[in-house]
């Protein structure tokens, strides 16, 4: 199912931490974003205008570590709220809110280490410890150690996925990308907000290149291929105005990440209507 092949593509990697650069570990297709776009098209759910004024959304933050230190992955709950707190900055003119209701802690190697993108590790945590509905955000903070998934900020699944696979719903991120970790130039807390946004149905700003549909939202302009660092100026495609740099769904620097436009927040809030049933 086309769907389910994009649950599994909104992947957020770095190549490795000695060049620092944000790069996707699987691609997602124009055949795979048409099958998307026609399926929400034909379902679309809008919200009224008094839902838009406010959406809270419960977090079950899961930290998975190889021991009880923080460079085995055991981020303490400071750091844990500070990246609740990051989320609701970031995405404070979306009318979203994110509450933390729960922390959960385990300790499993394999799972820390070897985490990734649709393998065994990954399913067998979501499985053990994913709670809720498809209205509810789980996010999975491991260490991405094994030669497959080494270099990975993160991954996430897309709104429209959950009914066909909801244990696998949520976001699996890097432990050292939280606000203060150690992952230079990406410890801002930036890389959950950018995984989020997968979540609740946004595309990178590049997805499509400078032809066709794009991301799917109007006021963003074409791009060519994703930013890197924080390129001022950057316009790789004729028209439209310069690359959104410092768009959220880029991989610009934490730093450089500042905005969602009014575009992407109408698209999410109604993704996450149609999808997740939150208005």
């Amino acid at each position: 199912m086309q769907l389910r092949a994009l649950a599994i593509s909104a992947v957020l990697a770095a190549a490795s931490l000695v060049n620092a650069q944000r790069k996707c570990g699987t691609s997602i297709t124009d055949a795979q974003v048409k099958a998307a776009e026609a399926h929400f098209k034909a379902n679309k759910v809008t919200p009224s205008e008094v839902s838009l004024a406010a959406t809270v959304v419960n977090v079950y933050f899961h930290v998975v570590a190889a021991g009880t230190t923080l460079a085995q992955g055991n981020v303490p709950q400071t750091q844990v709220q500070a990246q609740i707190d990051v989320l609701n900055a970031d995405y404070a003119s979306t009318g979203i809110s994110f509450v933390l209701a729960n922390t959960t802690r385990t300790t499993n190697s394999g799972w820390f280490n070897n985490a990734g993108p649709s393998n065994s590790q990954q399913t067998a945590m979501k499985n053990a410890l994913r709670v809720g509905g498809a209205a509810d955000l789980n996010v999975y903070s491991v260490g991405f150690k094994s030669s497959s998934t080494s270099g990975l900020l993160g991954y996430a699944t897309f709104p429209s996925s959950y009914s066909s696979a909801p244990k696998d719903d949520g976001v699996v991120f890097l432990y050292s990308s939280v606000p203060g970790g150690t992952t230079t130039n990406y410890n801002g807390g930036q890389t959950l907000t950018h995984e989020v946004g997968h979540w609740v149905g946004l595309y990178h700003t590049f997805q499509g290149g400078c032809t066709g549909a794009g991301d799917s939202v109007s006021d963003t302009p074409p791009e060519a291929s994703p930013a890197s660092g924080c390129p001022t100026g950057r316009d790789t495609c004729s028209g439209g105005g310069v690359d959104p740099i410092h768009n959220y769904m880029d991989y610009s620097y934490d730093s450089c990440m500042t905005e969602f436009t009014a575009g992407q927040t109408t698209r999410l809030k109604s993704q996450i209507a149609t999808y997740r049933g939150l208005a």
